[in-house]
């Protein structure tokens, strides 16, 4: 009897891993068709900023153009953290806020009304997210994060309500710098800074977070106030952050710490033409504004963080190459001569970054999914040698 007991309880806990791994592949093939809304967005938001730009192509949707910065920031920014942050959760429930910013923006971009509720739900899905998260691991890094997320909530329902871009972007803004710098301030951590280092981070977050209050209110001084604490925390970033050591090192490493101490210099001049006085009216002041902080600053790190989250969420192996410090070069040339013509008032210096900018994020998906090719080759099974032949 003994014996038989033995024998079902290794079947039950063998029955029990093969339900857990057929779970894992359930989810794990979820995540693809979230991943595609998101690079379909990435695309249409592509494709809508060169219309904003100027450039004189067809135009498939009559509301494209005006849901550029919808496309970019919830359709692919959020599906791409939410996707992340629900494989680090590990909960069913946590796939919906990916599923919502990504599909929900498809159905804004085709006229659905609904698809603004969508993704602002996304956002509430986010926020509760990082609730589980702080209650598993109180931390400052999480906490930062947590507000990061709370931010585009915020903005979602000020986008919600059918308020101008120009009035809540700043939301959006803050949710790109605190996710990004909650994600470095957590690896910052390896590096054993003493506690005012962490101090002086909260202090600059919290300058920022002050002065979108303050914008939000009404306050003039808000947009400047903003502007100085993204100047301080690019410089906490450039002084503190581990990208500052691994620099030195070989491969991805490298590559890595590259894409990130670019973007935090592209946070830095953003953060300067804020406090320096520029303004959200549209114009070309604004758009130098909002495509060094949300091209310059948010993609350098996808682009330097790609390699490493598309393995993780994707179980796909993404080696590294040094082709891709092609698309790299090419947004942040692209991206230097569209702010100059913003500077210069010179439209066909603008349109010409903003043409290369769209060829950079191409070049950026043409890269990754040959390096994901090329892993999956490198993973098959070497064919088995003919008897008695070469």
């Amino acid at each position: 009897m003994e014996a038989n007991h033995d024998v079902g309880s290794r079947e039950a806990e063998i029955g029990s891993r093969l339900n857990s791994r057929t779970m894992n592949n359930i989810w794990l093939r979820i995540r693809f068709p979230l991943l595609g809304a998101g690079m379909l967005c990435l695309l249409a938001g592509v494709y809508a900023g060169l219309l904003r730009a100027g450039i004189e192509i067809p135009v498939p949707a009559q509301n494209l153009a005006a849901s550029h910065g919808a496309l970019m920031i919830g359709g692919f920014l959020g599906t791409v953290i939410g996707l992340e942050r629900a494989v680090a959760l590990g909960a069913p429930w946590g796939y919906a806020a990916p599923a919502l910013a990504g599909f929900g923006t498809l159905l804004y971009l085709a006229g659905v009304e609904a698809g603004a509720a969508a993704v602002t739900l996304s956002s509430v899905l986010l926020v509760s997210m990082y609730g589980v998260v702080l209650r598993r691991q109180l931390s400052f890094f999480n906490a930062v994060m947590a507000l990061g997320a709370a931010a585009w909530m915020a903005g979602n329902i000020y986008w919600l309500r059918g308020y101008p871009f120009p009035d809540f972007v700043l939301w959006w803004a803050l949710f790109v710098v605190l996710t990004i710098a909650g994600e470095r301030l957590e690896l910052s951590r390896f590096l054993q800074h003493p506690p005012r280092i962490s101090i002086l981070f909260a202090i600059f977050a919290a300058t920022a977070i002050a002065g979108v209050f303050a914008a939000a209110g009404g306050a003039v001084w808000g947009n400047r106030l903003t502007g100085a604490g993204f100047i301080l925390l690019s410089l906490w970033l450039l002084m503190y952050d581990v990208a500052r050591r691994t620099v030195k090192q070989e491969g991805l490493t490298r590559f890595v710490a590259v894409c990130l101490l670019a973007g935090y210099v592209w946070l830095a001049m953003a953060g300067a033409m804020l406090a320096g006085g520029t303004g959200l009216a549209p114009g070309y002041q604004y758009d130098a504004l909002l495509h060094s902080l949300f091209l310059g600053f948010a993609f350098s790190m996808i682009f330097g963080h790609a390699p490493i989250i598309f393995p993780a969420v994707l179980n796909l192996a993404v080696p590294f190459r040094p082709v891709f410090y092609l698309h790299v070069a090419v947004l942040h040339i692209s991206l230097l001569m569209r702010v100059g013509g913003d500077h210069a008032m010179n439209d066909s210096l603008r349109a010409a970054g903003a043409a290369l900018n769209g060829a950079a994020l191409l070049i950026f998906l043409i890269n990754t999914a040959l390096s994901v090719r090329a892993g999956l080759i490198s993973r098959r099974p070497a064919p088995a040698a003919r008897a008695g032949g070469a």
